[in-house]
């Protein structure tokens, strides 16, 4: 299949710093789509011990990604505002 992508050129995709970043915060996406599946199943299926035990599980597995996303945050160097890969 031959799928036409001239209207791409020009544009400049993510840097590799960028997609280092994206890649790091991964734990903390996936915990949040976790969370939400439980809060969805709580509205459709009704709240009971074993969705109550999915949504406790989604919320320890969340905090516990939030925390490691953002203490690897807090350790790497800030970088300048105008250029996405300089470091201050």
């Amino acid at each position: 299949m031959n799928v036409d992508l001239h209207y791409l050129d020009g544009l400049e995709g993510p840097s590799m710093a960028e997609l280092a970043e994206i890649e790091a915060e991964m734990p903390l996406i996936e915990a949040e789509v976790e969370w939400l599946d439980a809060q969805i199943t709580v509205l459709t299926v009704g709240f009971n011990e074993v969705t109550r035990q999915m949504v406790r599980r989604a919320r320890r597995e969340r905090l516990r990604a939030a925390c490691t996303v953002l203490a690897a945050r807090a350790a790497r160097p800030r970088r300048h505002a105008t250029s996405p890969d300089r470091v201050a």
